[in-house]
């Protein structure tokens, strides 16, 4: 299906690996231009070399930190320069570290509310008068099937994710008439670094092997497997297509069905 956005502008926040990575390869696969943000040059310069050589949309990218104070202008500029515009942002950011509720501590809370929370509402804040303007956009959030279904020991992004649901439904009815779309899409167990770390972290907490971790979470998934960064880029950048003009305000899980509310 031709998604009907080739030239369009994007930008993707966190995108030097994992899933981010992952959604802006596939919007330039559509012929999406395409600015990439992170904290590792290396690995944004060889996504944007990877993208640039299948010759669709070009690829650039740009060194941001989601906890810099000047996040917004440092991101601002950088479309101005790059993209002389916007017509998609994608907000992604990195997870919190693991634990229960009572290792949120006020400052590691206050830390990670703002990289997670404030400095993506702040973002879309900044760019949403160009984009309504213009009367055509897509914001995509990637969020966590823990707002679904909140997952054990990931209290801290169970808790800022979710404020971001509230978030996304109140800003997706305020811009229904625009032409700008604001949706939240919501990754299961995708096969990721992140993931990797996770299951590190819980077969650590729980006295148990990696791979006996890995093979109870796959157990739980009714597709019977994990899901590839792949699958979840195509979903995210339907999301952003033409073709999804009437679509906004909605959670779109790609989980395999491993999220049991209805």
């Amino acid at each position: 299906m031709d998604f009907n956005i080739s030239g369009k502008r994007a930008l993707v926040l966190a995108s030097s690996r994992g899933l981010g990575a992952g959604i802006a390869a596939a919007l330039a696969a559509e012929g999406v231009n395409v600015l990439l943000t992170g904290r590792s040059g290396d690995k944004l310069a060889a996504n944007c070399d990877a993208i640039n050589a299948r010759g669709k949309g070009k690829a650039d990218w740009v060194w941001s930190d989601l906890a810099d104070p000047d996040f917004v202008s440092t991101i601002q500029e950088a479309v101005k320069d790059k993209l002389g515009g916007l017509d998609i942002l994608v907000n992604n950011t990195g997870g919190p570290v693991p634990g229960s509720t009572e290792d949120m501590k006020a400052e590691r809370l206050e830390t990670y509310f703002q990289s997670m929370v404030v400095s993506v509402i702040a973002l879309t804040n900044a760019f949403l008068p160009a984009l309504k303007e213009q009367g055509w956009g897509r914001i995509v959030t990637v969020a966590s099937s823990g707002v679904i279904e909140p997952i054990p020991n990931l209290a801290l992004s169970n808790t800022l994710r979710a404020a971001l649901v509230g978030w996304n439904k109140t800003l997706a009815t305020e811009i229904a008439s625009t032409g700008v779309t604001a949706n939240m899409v919501l990754p299961g167990r995708i096969l990721t670094d992140r993931i990797e770390e996770l299951d590190g972290a819980n077969a650590k907490r729980l006295g148990a092997s990696v791979e006996d971790i890995r093979a109870a979470s796959i157990k739980a998934i009714p597709a019977g497997r994990l899901g590839t960064v792949e699958e979840f880029a195509a979903a995210a950048a339907f999301l952003c297509s033409q073709q999804a003009s009437y679509i906004t305000g909605t959670l779109l899980r790609v989980d395999g069905g491993a999220a049991k509310s209805l």
